[in-house]
């Protein structure tokens, strides 16, 4: 049976939400092994003057812990 654990990261981009994503899980891969899977939670940006200019997102990184 598997164990898995969650951690919620928020992260930022200035290109997009993909490229966040992928921030967050290569951050997140620096210090937890066995990641599974990513699951966006909310999406925001940042707007000036009519334009984004940072994309953020809020989600939660499951992967397996040790036994």
């Amino acid at each position: 049976m598997a164990i898995l654990k969650v951690l919620e990261i928020l992260a930022s981009s200035k290109i997009s939400w993909e490229d966040a994503a992928q921030a967050a899980v290569k951050e997140a891969s620096k210090t937890v092994r066995e990641i599974r899977s990513v699951n966006v939670q909310n999406q925001s940006a940042v707007v000036v003057k009519g334009k984004i200019t940072e994309y953020r997102l809020n989600c939660k990184i499951t992967f397996g812990i040790d036994r």
